[in-house]
């Protein structure tokens, strides 16, 4: 039995944008790559953040079997409900930054793809404000067109120092189901490939140049337990994910 025709139409053009944002993404991950991977080879952690569903983005890199080991994340625990509350985006990376420091020169992802909601455009901002590299990644088309809440006045990707697109229309919806009614988010989908393909091409900057990869392995493979504790072991205390 095959897909229903939108599950079917929905593929195909999810298959499409994922190409497209290949094409459209690379020089941007290339130019990531080195700066991370120079992070990474001074002992520095990458943190992630993302507000709403944008948490699943930010979470699909770290802790990752094949992974890199020194990636952290910011936790919402409103998963997004208070995310345009001005003033608590900064208190909640405030507090993860006296917790587990945000250093000058590390790498901060923060994942929204609106670009205009206050909580990730204030970690942004301290991010800035501590000397880190802010990577936003969002749909540009949206990011560039809807007015943000933060009194700031600047949305994500005039914030950021690097943007990656999913390409996503606003609304994240690709498919009409009814004249009134869209469906068939991508943002998810693309997001997490988009960080993907910059975690192995920053490992792969790693290798090349011959630093050590503190890359975690399945814990179902007998002696993971013990191997991820070891490339862990520097930095556990600056891990909001603990390991086993």
């Amino acid at each position: 039995m095959s897909l229903s025709p939108l599950a079917s139409a929905y593929y195909d053009r999810t298959l499409a944008l994922l190409a497209e944002a290949r094409e459209k993404n690379a020089p941007v991950i290339a130019r990531l790559a080195p700066i991370l991977g120079a992070s990474v080879a001074r002992g520095e952690v990458i943190h992630t953040f993302g507000s709403g569903h944008s948490e699943i983005i930010a979470r699909e890199i770290v802790g990752r079997a094949g992974g890199l080991v020194c990636l952290s994340s910011i936790q919402d625990p409103t998963s997004g409900f208070i995310e345009n509350l001005v003033g608590y985006g900064t208190a909640l990376v405030e507090r993860y930054d006296r917790q587990y420091e945000l250093r000058p020169g590390e790498v901060v992802i923060v994942i929204s793809n609106s670009g205009k909601n206050s909580a990730p455009l204030e970690v942004a901002l301290h991010a800035k404000k501590k000397g880190c590299v802010v990577v936003g990644l969002c749909s540009l088309a949206m990011s560039s067109t809807a007015k943000t809440v933060h009194p700031g006045g600047k949305n994500l990707h005039a914030l950021a120092d690097h943007t990656l697109d999913n390409l996503g229309v606003p609304g994240d919806t690709l498919m009409p189901l009814t004249p009134d009614i869209a469906t068939g988010p991508t943002s998810t989908f693309i997001g997490a490939s988009l960080l993907n393909w910059l975690m192995l091409s920053t490992m792969e900057w790693l290798r090349d140049n011959h630093h050590p990869l503190p890359v975690l392995r399945s814990q179902n493979i007998p002696g993971a337990i013990e191997h991820n504790r070891t490339v862990g072991a520097p930095y556990r205390h600056r891990l909001s994910r603990q390991l086993a």
